[in-house]
């Protein structure tokens, strides 16, 4: 529309794709200051209508000083209102770009551990889960269920393509428990029920055993989710009497205590 505006939008085709830009065609066309072309930036941005009156009016003026038709500063003044409505100013656009590129790399090379990473950022936001979830789904990564002999805290990625939910995406569970069974599976081997479960980690609670077993955390050891669900006050008071028995029979240098199993029938879950 005017000569002075192709050296300051050569770069991006013609197109305002800055704020810079905007405030650089301010000055070069409508004859205002760094200053004052800044002042315009944020009037724009904020769509301050009354402020945008006033200024509308100093562009063309100034405009007009430099030789440039009010029709013509009309159609610059109303370009730069509609692209610094949106623009970024040069130096975000580009730290933002270059993010992009690279989450994008991350997302195509990595998939599985770009969405473990991010997972583990949102633990506590249902939704957000869902959506990456269903994103890492769409874009080929299996997942496996929360698994107490398997899984950590975080998510983890056993192979390339899988991932591992953590413990802690499980509402209700306290990271100390989670860690404290990770070391206890570590050192004296994998639980093999809940019974064993109760009777080795103390600081389980049954709204704590209650999420894990309807979060899948026990199918490892017993898929019937109901029989667990029936048996968890069994497991915590027989977890509970091993414990105490295991310290009276130390005093006499027994054997180790096993868990006290009894089992009673449960519902069957669909």
């Amino acid at each position: 529309l005017d000569d002075r505006m192709e050296p300051v939008l050569k770069e991006t085709y013609g197109i305002m794709a800055y704020q810079v830009q905007v405030m650089r065609l301010a000055q070069v066309v409508g004859g205002y200051s760094l200053g004052g072309a800044d002042l315009l930036r944020r009037a724009m941005g904020k769509k301050n209508v009354e402020e945008m009156k006033r200024q509308r009016a100093v562009f063309i003026k100034g405009a007009g000083e430099r030789g440039v038709k009010e029709s013509v500063a009309t159609e610059i003044f109303d370009l730069m209102e509609k692209f610094a409505g949106y623009g970024f100013n040069k130096s975000h656009a580009a730290a933002y770009s270059y993010v992009a590129y690279q989450t994008a790399y991350l997302k195509v090379h990595h998939t599985a551990a770009f969405f473990a990473a991010n997972l583990c950022m949102v633990m506590d936001d249902g939704d957000k889960m869902k959506a990456l979830i269903d994103d890492a789904r769409a874009n080929g990564v299996d997942f496996r269920l929360p698994d107490v002999n398997v899984s950590e805290w975080f998510f983890s990625v056993p192979t390339e393509n899988v991932i591992q939910l953590g413990l802690g995406a499980i509402k209700g569970i306290n990271r100390a428990l989670v860690e404290a069974s990770e070391s206890e599976r570590i050192a004296n081997g994998p639980f093999e029920d809940i019974f064993d479960f109760a009777a080795r980690e103390e600081g389980v609670n049954f709204r704590i055993f209650e999420s894990m077993v309807r979060a899948g955390a026990f199918d490892s050891t017993d898929a019937d989710r109901g029989k667990l669900f029936s048996n968890i006050s069994n497991a915590l008071q027989g977890g509970a009497a091993v414990r105490q028995s295991a310290g009276q029979d130390s005093l006499f240098g027994g054997e180790e205590t096993k868990t006290m199993v009894n089992w009673v029938e449960g519902e069957q879950w669909s």
